[in-house]
């Protein structure tokens, strides 16, 4: 089985530690949640062996088995202005789909680092609510995503930096700005979330939504619930 690396480097308004911490123990800010900080030993109960963990420097795990191995590796360096570079390196081999899923890695790639960027500049270390939901099947259609965008308000021309303003039940008015638009992913920031949709419906999958709150009064169970009614809504 042939292998493959994806490898990124960006540019992040955060000291070398603040990436360190974001990429460990404040994933659920911006990726997902992946259990935190590991133990002593440089291992964690139903996480990827970590192989690395040097902050705020360096930080990789790699898993393996029957000659499969998934490896992620995080270097981090201080640069001028209270910024950091990140050189990122995810390698591995696929077990089936190979081009399908590579584009999918990569593409995933872009936007989690963007999101992480996102993060660190405008939520570092704040304490963070984690929602998701999964799109009906109705959404795993190559129209998926367009009419993903109408829902929110998005037209085709879509920007960084334009306002939007939508209603999901439950929840009340949205009201925040693209930070990411793409044919296969949107962000969008308010002032205490960063908002998330994910075009899988490209890579065989649905139009899924994972969302990222900063605001302390939130309730997890409902909000989850909320947004998942307004996507199986959106596709019924």
């Amino acid at each position: 089985m042939p292998e493959f690396k994806i490898q990124r480097q960006v540019v992040l308004h955060a000291s070398p530690q603040e990436v360190f911490d974001a990429i460990t123990a404040g994933t659920a800010g911006w990726m997902f949640p992946t259990g935190g900080d590991p133990a002593i030993d440089g291992t964690q109960p139903d996480a990827d062996p970590v192989v690395a963990w040097e902050p705020p420097n360096k930080f990789a795990v790699r898993q393996e088995a029957d000659g499969w191995f998934n490896a992620l590796e995080y270097l981090i360096e201080a640069r001028d202005g209270s910024t950091a570079t990140l050189r990122y390196v995810h390698s591995g081999i696929f077990t089936d789909d190979w081009d399908n899923q590579y584009d999918g890695a990569g593409r995933h790639t872009d936007f989690y680092l963007h999101s992480l960027g996102q993060y660190v500049r405008h939520f570092p270390g704040r304490p963070v609510t984690y929602v998701s939901a999964d799109g009906p099947q109705g959404s795993a259609t190559p129209d998926g995503v367009d009419i993903l965008r109408r829902a929110i308000g998005l037209g085709a021309t879509a920007q960084v930096g334009d306002a939007v303003t939508f209603d999901v039940p439950g929840l009340g008015t949205i009201d925040a700005e693209v930070d990411y638009a793409n044919d296969y992913f949107i962000g969008l920031r308010s002032a205490d979330t960063l908002y998330r949709f994910y075009g899988r419906n490209h890579f065989g999958g649905t139009v899924d939504a994972a969302h990222h709150i900063f605001d302390p009064t939130a309730d997890q169970e409902a909000t989850q619930a909320a947004w998942q009614a307004w996507l199986d809504n959106v596709y019924a």
